[in-house]
């Protein structure tokens, strides 16, 4: 398996704690940790495969972080990257946009040709609308620590069994 990049935010404590369970489902050779706060194009583009951290923020929005690195990503070519995107949202507090950000990031990756891996069933989750769902999928992994946090482990796992098949 090629290298995976994980990028995320070190300053964000749930999606810095899902960040380290993927990372124990890897080797350690397999995996690095890149903190999304400090990305530059030279880092995203080292890495065939990527796993970002994409936490939605207040109306469905990415974070600060990301929100400043997309016209970076922009002018990239990300043909031949395949990229999984994990997101925390809140199925109660917000549920007219949950994991919003998810859905935000995969468009924007894919007009510059990456492709998407990663998506999982939105099955057991409650919500009225999405942006990361498409055709009754995420397009990525989908946590929600204020009402499903025991099913966090979980899912982290089983996803992180099905981008070892993907990045190959």
């Amino acid at each position: 398996m090629k290298k995976i990049g994980l990028f995320y935010s070190f300053k964000t404590n749930k999606t810095a704690l899902i960040a380290k369970k993927i990372a124990e489902n890897f080797d350690k050779k397999e995996i690095d940790s890149i903190d999304a706060e400090e990305v530059t194009e030279d880092m995203f583009t080292a890495y065939d495969n990527l796993i970002l951290g994409c936490p939605t923020w207040f109306d469905g929005e990415l974070p600060n972080y990301w929100d400043e690195f997309v016209p970076a990503i922009e002018d990239l070519d990300l043909k031949g990257k395949k990229i999984a995107i994990y997101g925390n949202g809140d199925q109660k507090g917000y549920p007219e946009n949950f994991c919003d950000a998810v859905g935000l990031m995969a468009g924007i990756l894919e007009k510059q040709g990456a492709e998407i891996v990663g998506f999982t069933s939105a099955d057991g989750y409650t919500f009225e609308s999405s942006s990361a769902l498409r055709n009754d999928k995420f397009c990525g992994l989908a946590l929600d620590f204020e009402n499903q946090a025991k099913q966090n482990n979980k899912r982290v796992e089983d996803w992180c069994t099905q981008l070892k098949k993907e990045f190959n």
